[in-house]
């Protein structure tokens, strides 16, 4: 593989992790599920979840959208080990998030990332959540209010 190539992998596979940060914030079910192989699969183990396939990954973010209130997910750069048409690679993620039900979550956490080279471009084939830090107190801010909202 020459090095241009390489280059152009790890920038795909960075832009991959970020399109997946965007369309879960952006509530983005279909493209969300359209990052991931036929047979890729999101883990959260922490939780007993997971999903295998577009159709369960889709369905997961819309159960999610469906709790919060407001969810705010960064991604910031981690690894990645290129082996062809395939790779490996973390990703480690902060997030907020406001459930419907009062809770509040701020958590930080590793992805443990497998991607596939395909015709459409890199996608992933798994994503393992691996949490390092959970706050569960009650967060103070909140989502703003639309102009022109009531108060």
């Amino acid at each position: 593989m020459s090095d241009l190539q390489a280059i152009a992998d790890r920038v795909e596979i960075e832009a991959l992790r970020g399109e997946f940060s965007d369309a879960v914030m952006m509530n983005d079910h279909d493209r969300l599920a359209s990052l991931f192989t036929r047979d890729g699969v999101v883990r959260i183990p922490e939780a007993g979840i997971e999903a295998a396939g577009p159709e369960e990954i889709r369905a997961l973010g819309e159960r999610r959208q469906a709790l919060m209130d407001y969810f705010v997910q960064t991604t910031h750069p981690g690894t990645i080990q290129l082996d062809g048409g395939t790779a490996t690679g973390r990703a480690y993620l902060s997030e907020l998030a406001g459930g419907r039900d009062g809770s509040s979550h701020l958590n930080y956490f590793v992805y443990h990332d497998r991607y596939q080279r395909t015709p459409d471009g890199w996608k992933f084939t798994e994503r393992v959540s691996e949490f390092r830090y959970v706050d569960t107190s009650p967060l103070t801010g909140s989502p703003p209010r639309a102009a022109g909202a009531p108060g």
